[in-house]
């Protein structure tokens, strides 16, 4: 696996992707035609964890690795990334339990304690939901912001890299020749 600045930026960006789709995947109570279905709500929570547990993986492979200059932003990356994801999943997890209740007393509808208890459920559900909007914003944003720290060599630098001898160090320390030492024959003069 390769431990270059391009392939860590692609990757963090890859999962910030991967982010937001969950994110764009998320029900939303004011919108009637996506009104939140158990089912989908627990789709994402396995989604999420597996995002998260790849962010993990990320984190291990990068420390194992040998270190490049740029390998503990990668990490600080990944690491302040998972904490956001976390707290989408238990968001999510809030949800499928209202939504679980919600389906258990629909047929309680027409009680009064059970109407109450139905409204705090979906209050619930909206709170939790705009927990996993904003937690999962803010990790895809956290892995897009660190993967413009972490900059590839330029192309510039590359082509002069790949036009140095193979030991630069080996040139560096081959002292200069010394100056030409002046001639000490005697000058002529003239006549």
């Amino acid at each position: 696996m390769n431990n270059t600045p391009s392939t860590d930026i692609r990757a963090l960006r890859a999962i910030a992707a991967a982010i937001d789709a969950q994110h764009g995947k998320l029900p939303d109570l004011t919108d009637p035609l996506r009104p939140p279905v158990l089912g989908d709500v627990a789709r994402q929570i396995t989604a999420l964890g597996q995002l998260a547990a790849d962010m993990g993986h990320e984190v291990f492979f990068s420390d194992a690795r040998e270190p490049e200059t740029h390998t503990p932003k990668v990490i600080a990356a990944y690491t302040a990334a998972v904490r956001p994801t976390a707290e989408a999943v238990s968001a999510l997890g809030q949800v499928a339990e209202q939504l679980a209740f919600l389906d258990r007393t629909e047929h309680l509808r027409a009680q009064p304690d059970a109407d109450d208890a139905r409204e705090a459920a979906v209050h619930v559900i909206d709170e939790a939901l705009c927990t996993a909007h904003t937690t999962l914003r803010d990790a895809a944003d956290s892995l897009r912001a660190a993967s413009t720290t972490i900059s590839p060599p330029s192309v510039q630098l590359r082509a002069a890299l790949s036009r140095s001898p193979a030991s630069p160090s080996a040139t560096a320390s081959t002292p200069p020749p010394p100056p030409a030492a002046p001639s000490t024959a005697p000058a002529r003069r003239g006549r």
